[in-house]
């Protein structure tokens, strides 16, 4: 017969929730969760299911307080907090874990056009697979607990309307600073700017910047239509965001807490990425509704054809990488 703590360990959800009312506490203990998102974004949405799976398995044992609108800073300040504890947990761009934590498993997600699409995505994440990567944060000293895709990117321009691939030449697009988004879009043929995603409406409404790749979340919450009116339908690859919690912090909870965060995070996956998928495919009747023109990329196989060497190099820096892809190749 299994013990209680096997059961616990062994059953999941279930065990979760049956171990949670035998937690006695004098008080729920305080969390904060900060992101960058806007409240209408995935990325708020992946912290409020989280947030709400956390308090049905555990009732009262925890009390955590979400600050969206990067009240508490940027994606990378938020992740830098994280790990060092000043805030307990953290919902960020799963790109910037690999320049932050230096584990470079996470990029995985946005090799470009390996995922295909939410239900490709949905797979990975919940699989073994995406338990790997997230576990992989640990000598980091976080806990990875979600990944969930708040919107796969596209392309908008505010100048010149992007119909083939080589209009995207000479192009200035904002990227996220990062080694592997550098690498695509100088792959594609734009002219990579990084800067943060706050000061992305500023530099397309001055021309700084020509262009950013785009998800329609972002364009709905950041108010992006206002500054640019061409966006070009590529799926280059998802946006993914991570929620993690500093593992000091993990490890000092109870075994029956540790197994209910972790429960809540596979649990808020699903009901995120519902969100997604909906406000993605909505979202364009309402920029169409705002002024933007929605364009197909004529040539959208040139365009795999340039960044598919990208793969096979990042495939090569860490085997994590290399097992994602073949398990994202080998899912129909």
């Amino acid at each position: 017969m299994l013990t209680r703590r096997q059961l616990i360990v062994s059953t999941g959800a279930m065990a979760a929730t049956l171990a949670m009312p035998n937690i006695s506490r004098a008080a729920p203990i305080p969390m904060r969760l900060a992101h960058a998102a806007n409240e209408i974004h995935p990325g708020h949405i992946a912290a409020v299911e989280f947030k709400k799976a956390l308090e049905a398995l555990a009732p009262g044992a925890i009390d955590i307080t979400i600050f969206p609108n990067r009240q508490l800073g940027e994606d990378k300040q938020n992740l830098e907090s994280a790990m060092a504890g000043t805030n307990e947990l953290c919902g960020c761009s799963g790109v910037l874990f690999p320049l932050v934590t230096g584990r470079q498993a996470l990029d995985a997600y946005q090799l470009p056009f390996l995922i295909r699409d939410y239900d490709h995505f949905a797979k990975l994440a919940t699989g073994d697979i995406g338990q790997k990567v997230l576990d992989d944060l640990a000598p980091a000293g976080l806990v990875g607990l979600q990944t969930t895709d708040i919107g796969q990117r596209h392309f908008l321009s505010a100048t010149k309307v992007v119909k083939s691939v080589p209009d995207f030449a000479g192009l200035k697009t904002r990227i996220l600073p990062v080694p592997l988004h550098k690498a695509i879009w100088e792959g594609v043929g734009t002219a990579p700017v990084g800067l943060p995603y706050g000061e992305v409406y500023g530099a397309l409404e001055t021309k700084v910047i020509d262009a950013v790749e785009i998800n329609v979340s972002s364009m709905l919450s950041e108010n992006l239509w206002e500054v640019g009116k061409n966006f070009t339908l590529t799926g280059h690859y998802p946006w993914h965001n991570v929620i993690a919690m500093n593992k000091a912090v993990f490890d000092g909870l109870p075994a029956e807490l540790q197994a209910a965060v972790r429960e809540a995070g596979k649990q808020s996956v699903a009901p995120t990425l519902e969100y997604t998928r909906n406000q993605d495919f909505s979202g364009r009747d309402e920029l169409k509704a705002k002024g933007v023109t929605f364009h197909e990329l004529e040539n959208l196989a040139e365009m795999q054809q340039k960044v598919a060497p990208i793969v096979e190099t990042w495939s090569a820096k860490d085997p994590l990488i290399a097992e994602f892809v073949t398990a994202a190749r080998g899912l129909t």
